[in-house]
């Protein structure tokens, strides 16, 4: 698993069959913002990364890269 951002989110994309569109209206953000932080030129602030965690019921060290298991 890729520890930056950008690499974990779009493994969890990938591994959960979701598209960019789908996550972003899960977590309440626009898919633009999404696809920024697939770029890596930006990262969820804290509202986003709760609001992940509550809808996907992930851990927050997983997005984190503090481990490898949802």
């Amino acid at each position: 698993m890729e520890n930056e951002f950008k690499g974990i989110l779009r493994e969890f994309l990938t591994e959960n069959g979701l598209s960019i569109s789908a996550f972003a209206r899960e977590i309440g953000v626009k898919p633009s913002q999404v696809t920024e932080w697939l770029r890596g030129k930006a990262k969820p602030g804290y509202d986003s990364l709760r609001s992940m965690t509550k809808a996907f019921r992930v851990s927050a060290d997983y997005f984190l890269g503090l481990t490898e298991n949802y």
